[in-house]
């Protein structure tokens, strides 16, 4: 709200559109209420039994962090000169012993799009590659192969099928 005064009224009339444990008004500019509203969720919400196991950190697969390594180098090395369209996905995920072998590709839309990834003489593609595969292995606590490819999919955001295969609904 950018006024204060126009703060009561507004909770006047969201507070006839349905039954709320309570209405906590907090400012995201200062945190003011913050703690209130973490108290009234606390005192409000039900428990119940955990969704996974407690020595389960998370429920992403290994998969989706080495993606996600990727991406990350990827916003780090090209940070402004990043396409807009561009996407990482793990085409193969093999565990071999201690190994883990990962076959990933950058999948951009135009071939400019591909030499601001690719960098003179593929240097930028293979420092993030080598970052992102080192980050792995301490991750993995193991070996790491990462083979990283650029590929060219013209229009692939505006492709449905396209964008339901990588996750997208």
């Amino acid at each position: 709200m950018k006024r204060h005064a126009e703060l009561i009224p507004f909770l006047d009339r969201l507070a006839k559109t349905r039954e709320f444990a309570a209405v906590v008004p907090v400012s995201a500019r200062t945190g003011r209420n913050l703690p209130e509203l973490l108290r009234v969720v606390a005192e409000t919400l039900p428990e119940g039994p955990a969704t996974y196991p407690e020595d389960q950190l998370t429920d992403k697969d290994e998969r989706f962090f080495a993606a996600e390594m990727l991406r990350e180098k990827l916003f780090q090395t090209l940070g402004e000169e990043l396409p807009y369209r561009c996407e990482v996905v793990i085409d193969s995920f093999k565990e071999e012993g201690r190994l883990r072998r990962i076959e990933a590709s950058i999948l951009v839309e135009r071939d400019s799009q591909k030499a601001i990834v690719l960098g003179a003489k593929g240097e930028r593609l293979k420092a993030m590659a080598t970052a992102a595969r080192k980050d792995l292995e301490r991750l993995f606590d193991g070996k790491v192969y990462l083979g990283v490819w650029i590929k060219v999919r013209r229009a692939w955001t505006d492709d449905a099928r396209v964008l339901r295969q990588l996750g997208y609904e």
